[in-house]
């Protein structure tokens, strides 16, 4: 399928990357609102090969495919952070050749790189001195054999919340945070991009006094409505090879919202089901969802931790949460305890904005959910 919109969240990433490495840009947004088809179409489609070199490291995959089995073990561990960090941007390879030259030979085919290539024994002996120093400097000199060949390095992490709460001398993220702002801020060697659907962490960032004037906000939406009918347009001649009516249109809308996800997820089903039923299934399975999600509430006492205080929540202080969104697709922050917020985003039922100071809903459907269920 062909790549739609994001035209103003390109332009303004390909203009970034023409400048000198200066900030650490966080490109967060609602989940499933495209911003890994968003980072993926700029490597694949957008970016000249001959200057940039791209490490892209997708943290879904690694933690799914090597930390889990590492977890038990690594964790009873003093070394637990330093492996960490190892498994996250190391890639490991059995060739004897310099990184560099290993580099040269992967850019030819690959748009990206998924981690920094590293021979085996040069691995062992970074292994062996176990500090995090010793793996930043090895970085820095392979990101600086990049730029003498006349290329700019990108580095690009996906989903980094996943490290981010795990404590290894003070967070292990502070330490890659420090080393970030060297590459951008200090040394103008490497742009550096994090995304993220967790908006709790993105807060985080946001008021961490270490990162102030360090940091910039990219943030990838839900479509607005008129783009949402634009990209239904195009999904229905796409998949369907003809056009939807404005009625149609306006329903699919007014349902799942501009939630890019759940849009072709119903043009998708129209291949072969009625428009009312697909919308009607997806809702009742949110408002299931959503019911089954406050009815545990009555065997559960949920907590959240504020500040390293641990705040017990109310059942009824969710509700009075959620019965502020029934007039309201997003309201200000200040109007729901932060405990009770941070719980609904935990749970992926609202989403934050920290530089607006409000939160909606995870989607339209979830709203919906929201209005009929309460």
């Amino acid at each position: 399928m062909k790549f739609f919109n994001r035209v103003e969240e390109i332009k303004e990433i390909l203009s970034i990357l023409e400048e000198e490495p200066n900030l650490i840009y966080f490109i967060y947004g609602p989940i499933n609102s495209g911003k890994t088809a968003l980072i993926n179409e700029i490597i694949n489609n957008r970016l000249d090969k001959n200057k940039y070199v791209v490490f892209y490291i997708d943290l879904r995959e690694i933690f799914i495919s090597k930390y889990d089995e590492f977890e038990a073990k690594l964790r009873a561990t003093k070394t637990f952070g330093f492996r960490l960090i190892i498994e996250v941007l190391f890639e490991e390879y059995e060739d004897d050749k310099k990184p560099i030259e290993i580099i040269r030979s992967l850019i030819k085919d690959a748009p990206s790189l998924c981690g920094i290539p590293t021979p085996k024994n040069t691995l062992e002996e970074i292994l062996k001195k176990k500090t995090t120093k010793n793996v930043f400097k090895y970085i820095t000199n392979i990101l600086m054999d990049i730029k003498r060949e006349g290329k700019q390095p990108i580095i690009i992490i996906d989903e980094l919340q996943k490290i981010g709460d795990m404590k290894i001398n003070g967070f292990l993220i502070y330490e890659l945070f420090n080393y970030f702002v060297s590459l951008t801020k200090h040394k103008h060697l490497c742009h550096v991009f994090c995304l993220s659907s967790d908006s709790l962490f993105i807060e985080r960032v946001y008021n961490e006094a270490m990162l102030k004037e360090r940091v910039d906000y990219i943030l990838v939406d839900d479509f607005d409505k008129e783009t949402a009918l634009k990209f239904i347009d195009f999904l229905s001649e796409e998949i369907l090879n003809k056009k939807l009516s404005d009625e149609d249109k306006e329903l699919i809308y007014s349902y799942v919202g501009g939630k890019p996800i759940l849009i072709i997820n119903v043009i998708g089903k129209l291949k072969h089901k009625n428009l009312k039923d697909v919308l009607n299934i997806l809702l009742m399975d949110e408002i299931s969802k959503l019911k089954d999600f406050l009815s545990n509430l009555d065997y559960i006492k949920p907590k959240v931790n504020i500040e390293e205080e641990i705040i017990e929540i109310r059942k009824e202080d969710i509700i009075n949460a959620l019965k502020l969104f029934k007039g309201k697709y997003e309201i200000e922050v200040d109007k729901i305890p932060k405990a009770v917020y941070v719980y609904l985003v935990k749970k992926n039922i609202l989403f934050l904005y920290p530089q607006r100071g409000t939160l909606k809903p995870q989607s339209f459907l979830v709203w919906n959910a929201i209005k009929r269920v309460l």
